[in-house]
C-alpha cells in the first residue's frame, strides 16, 4: 500500500464541528480539508482529488443529497454521510443514493476516524494496481476482480464501491447464510462500530436492482427472513 498521506474533504458548514473532526484526523496522519457550503464542496469533490468524502446534510447552497448523488455519478470513492437526521428514511435515501456509510450525529470523533481509516484501507487495497487479472463465475453473473468490473449475460453493469464488493462477497461466499451484522463487519471492514443494518439492506436492494435491469431472469441472493441473506448457486 501506498505510504502517502490520504485526503479526506469536510463537507460540513458548522465550523466547530468540521475543525474537530478535521484534529481528529489529522491527529490519526490524514489529511482533512473543509468546505462549509454544498456548491463549493461539490466543486471540490469532482475537480481535486481525495481519498474519502464526509458530506453533512444540512449544508447552504445544496443539500448533501444532492451532492452524494452528482459525486456518485463522476466517481467511485468513498463517500460518508453525517447528519443530525436519525429517520430511517434519511438512511435508506442517503445510502440509496450511493453512500458507502451514513452516521448518525452526536457521534465520537474517535468512531469518525476509525471509520475513515477502515473505508480508506479497504478501497485502497482493491483498487491497487498490481493485482493478478482474476475472475469468479457463477452462473450468468462474471466479476473481473482486478479491473472491478461486472458483467450480467455478458454486458457490463456498473456498481458503486460497496455495491461491487457486497457482490463480490456473496459470490466467494455463496450457499452461506450471513446475517446482516457479518456482512456489515465482512465488506465494510469494521467491528461493531454501531453498524446499522439500512446500509447493509439498501445496498442489496440496489444490488438486485441492477441485477434485474441487466435481464437476469431468477436474482441469486436470497432473504432469509430472520436470519440475513444467502447467494444461492
Amino acid at each position: 500500500m501506498s505510504n502517502e498521506v490520504s485526503r479526506v474533504l469536510l463537507i460540513e458548514d458548522d465550523a466547530s464541528i468540521a475543525e474537530l473532526q478535521k484534529d481528529y484526523l489529522e491527529i490519526n496522519h490524514i489529511e482533512a480539508e473543509i468546505a462549509s457550503d454544498g456548491l463549493v464542496g461539490l466543486n471540490r469533490a469532482l475537480n481535486e482529488s481525495f481519498d474519502l468524502i464526509v458530506i453533512d446534510i444540512m449544508l447552504p447552497s445544496m443539500d448533501g443529497f444532492e451532492i452524494c448523488r452528482r459525486i456518485r455519478e463522476k466517481k467511485n470513492i468513498p463517500l460518508m454521510i453525517v447528519s443530525a437526521k436519525k429517520e430511517d428514511i434519511d438512511k435508506v435515501r442517503g445510502l440509496g443514493l450511493g453512500a458507502d456509510d451514513y452516521m448518525t450525529k452526536p457521534f465520537s470523533p474517535s468512531e469518525l476516524v476509525a471509520r475513515v481509516q477502515a473505508h480508506i484501507k479497504r478501497y485502497q487495497l482493491l483498487t491497487k494496481t498490481d493485482q493478478v487479472n482474476d475472475t469468479i463465475e457463477i452462473g450468468q453473473i462474471r466479476i473481473d476482480k482486478s479491473a472491478r468490473r461486472v458483467f450480467v449475460l455478458g454486458e457490463e453493469i456498473i456498481f458503486t464501491t460497496k455495491e461491487f464488493d457486497l457482490l463480490l462477497f456473496f459470490m466467494e461466499h455463496p450457499n452461506r447464510v450471513w446475517m446482516k451484522e457479518q456482512l456489515f463487519r465482512q465488506v465494510w471492514d469494521m467491528d461493531d462500530l454501531d453498524s446499522d443494518i439500512y446500509t447493509v439492506v439498501v445496498h442489496v436492494g440496489r444490488i438486485r436492482e441492477k441485477l434485474k435491469k441487466g435481464k437476469l431472469s431468477e436474482i441469486p441472493i436470497e432473504t432469509i427472513w430472520g436470519s440475513g441473506y444467502r447467494f444461492n448457486t
